[in-house]
């Protein structure tokens, strides 16, 4: 049996910001309402929704035998994530502008397991972030991380939504569990949703035919709702639009970990200097960022 104790211990020795421990249960309720989102077309093009319902639903199913889910958090918030002057044409994520997640917080979940298994050789799991159907936001709530703000996004109490997420699904029961968070939330606050330029921000979920970071990083490309048409906003890769107005992000702390630092700040970078970039240059200044998921001809194609 695991110790929820030790597992933080090691969770915070390898880097991360947060962690918090869940117990495997089937999200029926959380399937009913991705399907309903689903039939109402909000998820657009992002096909990748509609498979695996049954695995989102029953981790047990993704993972045979699983017993616990350790969920983790990088906090990485920079200047960048404070906002852009409401001029600029050329605006980046703030999270995209540091190594790529997923590689980073893997090799971290990794290096979780490898601790864990010292005391618990024959542990068996998994690491996933981003690479898998599962409910992650919603195990983050359970493990007593957060809670799920109005932009859907997960909000943490120190460092607001500016957390990346990853798993670690093990087979093995937790010696105590951690609970939801009470007594903190959203309450009245709304600027998320009068904030978002495209109106894409619906109270806890999302409609990406409007979402700008859909339509600024997703391959598959289609036309927004027939009332509107595709505005960018001035975002090249992503959108932080929902966030930087929020007031836990407001008074969140600026990361100072290595592995979130930012390897490149758009804020000195004009539409003239992307224009001017080589596919050679694209690739070398950005092959270890999100970006590298877009192309130059992509980021071009946003600017214009």
């Amino acid at each position: 049996m695991l110790d929820l104790e030790h597992i933080k211990r090691c969770a915070a020795e390898v880097g991360f910001d947060l962690c918090g421990v869940a117990k495997c249960h089937p999200m029926s309720s959380d399937g009913a309402f991705l399907q309903r989102w689903l039939e109402e077309g909000n998820g657009s093009t992002l096909a990748y929704l509609e498979r695996n319902a049954e695995k989102r639903a029953d981790t047990t199913l993704l993972v045979e035998g699983a017993k616990s889910v350790i969920v983790c958090a990088i906090a990485y918030k920079n200047p960048i994530s404070e906002g852009y002057a409401p001029d600029c044409r050329t605006k980046i994520a703030s999270y995209a502008c540091a190594e790529d997640y997923h590689t980073t917080i893997r090799r971290m979940l990794q290096q979780l397991c490898e601790r864990l298994r010292s005391e618990h050789p024959t542990l068996r799991g998994r690491v996933f972030t981003d690479s898998a159907p599962i409910f992650e936001k919603r195990y983050a709530v359970e493990a007593g991380l957060g809670w799920i703000g109005r932009q859907s996004l997960l909000v943490t109490p120190q460092f607001g939504t500016f957390v990346l997420l990853g798993e670690a699904v093990v087979c093995e029961e937790c010696n105590g569990y951690d609970v939801p968070l009470q007594g903190v939330g959203c309450g009245e606050c709304r600027r998320c949703i009068d904030v978002c330029p495209n109106g894409a921000v619906l109270d806890r979920h999302i409609d990406t035919r409007r979402c700008i970071s859909r339509l600024t990083i997703e391959r598959e490309e289609e036309p927004m709702a027939e009332t509107a048409e595709p505005t960018l906003h001035g975002w090249l890769f992503g959108c932080d639009e929902c966030q930087t107005c929020c007031p836990y992000n407001r008074r969140a702390p600026i990361a100072t970990a290595p592995h979130v630092a930012p390897l490149f700040d758009p804020r000195e970078m004009s539409a003239e200097d992307w224009q001017k970039m080589s596919e050679a240059e694209f690739a070398s200044r950005f092959a270890t960022t999100p970006l590298s998921r877009s192309s130059r001809e992509r980021i071009l194609r946003n600017i214009k």
